[in-house]
């Protein structure tokens, strides 16, 4: 029995007779039995360590950890109903002192008179240590069953005497195949049917949500006659896009606009993608991603400090948080855009995956193997390796002429450096390296002739 005051939950799958209560569609449709439940067999089937909940065992102290959309408050909720406890449910963003007090005092209440009381704290993370450490006597004293939902490593945010007091169980992102039966699920409790090209378009833009793609099929029912088809599901996507930002600006046009601005060495434009960004309500984290990966795809190596320092600044972001770390990675932003460019590294690494994916794997050739045994060095392992340091040239040490790719591979070009920052340095030294290759290739050939 659920005493946390929610509305009784539907079968996952069932639609509500009564819809215009408002609920959303995820809500109406989250499971209230384990034969309903999607996900997470890792735990819940035969021979998982909560697998016994269903069959009768007790239920004990645990953290549910798992990105969003993943059935961590679902979870909690049936596996409380399946023992026949009683629910209070805190939410650690809006519960104060006075309603862990409260949750305590009814959870004492209903111990005299010998009912089992579950206590679910989702973002269990979001709570101080001084309202974690409260828990700790309820928890050990058997007056509430404690379960904590939450997004983040709790070896990070969470106290390790609570920590030490509950089981950890990791919750995965939905499989495939497991996103398609909620999609599908949820376009019966809407009345659509839908398409299999929607349905996977759908599944694919969740990155693993169940509630996202459930949200998502609601708002392409209402937009669909009948089926829901892939063009619906598509404006029904960039719909959400839309919605991200407070600005009501897509937010990966913001994104494409920033990354197109430092490119094109555009310092104040770029500033003014960035802010635009933190203000419509962007993660500071990830576009601090997005300009490490920018250090490595446009700036390469014109300018190898730019990876460091962008590297650097979330990091400093990491320890300062909002807003004193935003300037890092405003500094970071303007570094990048006022900086040489170069995507050499980035078409060299496309253009070498591309290579490997097409081609044979050639095995090692033998003088460039290592040979640590004996018997390595007997079956010719290294034989007439040339080691670079012994052969100074012009150049410093290098092995004129030395092949490094598999024998049966002719020698490619993939890394092109280009005429900008410290590349231009690179580029003339590798021309040096190519001008004494064929000075050994011209030579080898010139004695095997007269051979």
């Amino acid at each position: 029995m659920l005493k946390d005051n929610s509305t009784p939950q539907l079968p996952f799958g069932e639609s509500d007779p009564a819809p215009a209560s408002g609920q959303p569609l995820a809500e109406r449709l989250r499971p209230r039995r384990l034969t309903d439940y999607i996900g997470q067999t890792h735990l819940l089937g035969e021979g998982g360590p909560l697998f016994g909940v269903g069959q009768g065992a007790a239920l004990h102290s645990m953290i549910l950890w798992g990105p969003p959309g993943t059935g961590k408050t679902t979870l909690a909720r049936i596996l409380a109903a399946e023992t026949q406890a009683e629910v209070i449910s805190l939410s650690a963003v809006l519960a104060g002192v006075a309603d862990v007090r409260e949750a305590v005092r009814t959870a004492q209440e209903w111990q005299k008179i010998g009912r089992e009381t579950v206590l679910f704290v989702d973002e269990v993370h979001r709570f101080n240590k001084a309202q974690q450490d409260a828990f700790l006597p309820h928890v050990e004293n058997g007056t509430f069953v404690f379960i904590g939902a939450t997004t983040e490593n709790p070896s990070f945010e969470v106290n390790q005497a609570l920590l030490s007091r509950a089981r950890v169980y990791v919750l995965k992102s939905l499989n495939e195949a497991e996103l398609t039966e909620v999609a599908r699920r949820a376009a019966r409790a809407v009345s659509r049917s839908i398409s299999s090209e929607a349905e996977g378009f759908l599944v694919h833009q969740v990155d693993g949500d169940a509630r996202r793609v459930i949200n998502l099929v609601e708002i392409a029912a209402q937009l669909a006659e009948n089926e829901i088809s892939l063009s619906v599901a598509q404006s029904v996507v960039a719909e959400s896009y839309r919605r991200f930002d407070k600005g009501g600006d897509q937010f990966y046009e913001q994104i494409s606009a920033l990354h197109k601005a430092m490119r094109g060495s555009a310092p104040d434009a770029s500033l003014y993608w960035f802010c635009r960004m933190l203000d419509g309500g962007a993660d500071p984290l990830y576009i601090g991603r997005r300009l490490i990966r920018f250090a490595s795809e446009d700036v390469g190596n014109a300018d190898p400090r730019a990876l460091e320092l962008t590297n650097s600044a979330v990091v400093t972001y990491e320890r300062l948080g909002s807003p004193e770390g935003e300037l890092a990675l405003a500094q970071a932003v303007l570094y990048l855009a006022s900086v040489p460019k170069s995507n050499a590294a980035y078409v060299a690494f496309n253009d070498a995956m591309q290579w490997v994916k097409n081609n044979p794997s050639h095995p090692v050739p033998m003088h460039i193997r290592n040979a640590p045994t004996t018997l390595m060095k007997d079956l010719g392992y290294g034989d007439a390796y040339r080691y670079a340091h012994n052969e100074q040239t012009s150049e410093g040490a290098y092995a004129p002429g030395e092949n490094y790719f598999p024998d049966e591979m002719s020698p490619q070009t993939f890394y092109v450096p280009q005429s900008s920052g410290l590349e231009e340095k690179i580029k003339q030294r590798l021309g040096k390296l190519a001008a004494l290759d064929k000075q050994a290739q011209d030579a080898d050939g010139a004695a095997d002739y007269k051979e």
